[in-house]
């Protein structure tokens, strides 16, 4: 359960001309913790909203109720129990209410609908024959949303999110430079965002992923938690100290595919020489199985095979790339001193298969201490993941302030989205 904010119990605040605007403003901050309990702890009964805002069970229900005409929760019947007294009604995430959330990659397009709590309900995979150019991306993308008609499921979308392998300024989801799919200074979110006329906001992919991990995975505890991911555009990394996402002033930092790990190496798209993401690939290792896995099971039993049989093609490209993923670990930890790594991609697969000690053995000399204080972990969610946290750049102002969000009949007319909606 998110560590919850300094709430309050409406109108116990001073008399004046300021105690209307006072009172809005609490209500306001008691809407939205009850809101991010709902949407990453969710359900929890209204005694647990209780216990974890401190608020009594009247000021509770009556945020649960205006949560519900905006249609951003649902107030599921109580389940029947023995124990003495009235049970408690279970409040959790609308599912209706959605966010399209959209990955390019260079094989593959991926399209969802993602509902609040996380839950990836419609889905569709487009398999490119070639790498799409922008104005391509943007005609297919918009073609599947036609097709998925989310207002005919009854859901109700709220904008569309976008998890980009590369450098994408986060103000206006302008890409910098997506090498892999050859992408530079090209504004796709607006491109988007004209075509389907809903909001469109864009993020680095790995940004993405550890924002699910964070909200409803393996990096939700405090400290420093570095979370590196191989795909087939590359290794994409990022950072979040105590639950918030390290950006940098442009939202680039902690681009660790680009951290040294071979002076002797092969030449980066970024200009440099034996960067961690020339040397540790996920197409080298699929040339060298001779096969592509097409889900992660069959990608976890190639990276198991290759790792209990070293002599095999794909065994000896795993156990060569092993200890430059090992630098760029030692260099990590070195710099950040995080408590946790959490891998996701094909490097989730070889901590699968190695196991942590394995792993942890390999990084060698680092400073004292530091390397005994991080563990490893795998990425939850699955292959998920970035659908997840893309999805979540567009819930983020939702949950942040719940009250934008105006009552229309159960349905959401956003504040936020003064643009016509999409009509399907």
């Amino acid at each position: 359960m998110p560590e919850r904010d300094a709430v309050h119990e409406e109108g116990k605040v001073p008399s004046g001309t300021a105690s209307r605007t006072m009172v809005d403003e609490i209500r306001r901050q008691n809407l939205r913790q009850v809101l991010l309990l709902a949407h990453r702890s969710g359900p929890l009964s209204r005694a647990e909203l209780t216990r974890a805002t401190g608020l009594n069970r009247s000021t509770i229900g009556g945020l649960v109720a205006e949560l519900q005409e905006r249609g951003l929760v649902h107030a599921h019947a109580a389940t029947p129990t023995r124990k003495v007294g009235r049970p408690s009604a279970a409040v959790s995430a609308s599912t209706q209410t959605v966010a399209i959330a959209v990955n390019p990659e260079v094989d593959t397009i991926d399209v969802a609908l993602v509902s609040l709590g996380g839950r990836v309900v419609h889905r569709v995979r487009y398999a490119n024959d070639h790498i799409p150019t922008p104005a391509e991306f943007v005609n297919i993308v918009g073609a599947i949303i036609e097709g998925m008609r989310p207002d005919q499921l009854g859901l109700r979308s709220v904008g569309v999110g976008l998890a980009i392998p590369g450098l994408v300024r986060e103000a206006d989801g302008r890409v910098l430079l997506a090498p892999h799919l050859d992408w530079r200074d090209v504004p796709v979110a607006a491109m988007l965002e004209a075509k389907i006329g809903l909001p469109v906001v864009g993020a680095n992919d790995a940004n993405c992923g550890i924002l699910a991990e964070v909200a409803f995975g393996a990096a939700s505890g405090t400290g420093v938690i570095v979370y590196l991911n191989g795909g087939a555009s590359g290794i994409g990394s990022g950072i979040v100290i105590d639950g918030q996402l390290i950006r940098g002033s442009g939202g680039h930092a902690g681009e660790f595919g680009h951290t040294l790990v071979n002076s002797m190496g092969s030449s980066c798209h970024c200009g440099a020489v034996g960067c961690l993401e020339t040397e540790v690939r996920l197409d080298r290792l699929i040339a060298a199985a001779g096969a592509r896995p097409s889900t992660a099971a069959e990608m976890n039993a190639l990276v198991s095979d290759a790792w209990h049989h070293p002599q095999s093609a794909c065994g000896r490209e795993l156990h060569r790339q092993l200890p430059y993923l090992a630098t760029a670990f030692r260099t990590i930890i070195n710099a950040l001193n995080p408590v946790q790594l959490v891998l996701g991609g094909y490097l989730a697969a070889i901590l699968l298969a190695a196991g942590e000690t394995a792993l942890t053995d390999r990084i060698g000399p680092s400073l004292p201490g530091a390397r005994e204080e991080v563990s490893l972990a795998a990425t939850q969610l699955g292959d998920g993941l970035l659908l997840i946290g893309a999805a979540e750049l567009v819930f983020a102002p939702l949950v942040d302030d719940p009250a934008s969000q105006q009552r229309v009949d159960g349905a959401i007319a956003s504040d936020l989205e003064s643009r016509p909606a999409l009509k399907l």
